[in-house]
């Protein structure tokens, strides 16, 4: 198994003495996985269905996935996905 590593704080902040809590801010991961979900979104909302597609007119035929669960989901994923490849490049050190 692949450990993907990316635990590590993207925008930590620390308490400065004036009685502000310590905000560890978003992992890595997360910031990652948000940097990309635009591209992810687009993709499973415009780009799945275009019409220059192979099976274009298979998946239009079946009808226009709304912004539901399942679609939410599918971002997710690729988003996450997206973030854990970027975190395993930048760990090869290439």
């Amino acid at each position: 198994m692949t450990v993907i590593r990316g635990g590590e704080m993207a925008f930590p902040l620390h308490n400065t003495g004036h009685g502000a809590p310590f905000d560890e801010g978003m992992t890595l991961r997360d910031y990652f996985a948000a940097k990309a979900m635009p591209i992810c979104y687009k993709y499973w909302m415009n780009d799945f269905y275009h019409p220059d597609y192979i099976d274009a007119e298979d998946r239009n035929s079946e009808g226009r996935s709304c912004f539901d669960r399942h679609a939410k989901q599918l971002i997710a994923e690729d988003a996450y996905a997206l973030a854990d490849a970027m975190l395993k490049h930048r760990d090869s050190g290439e």
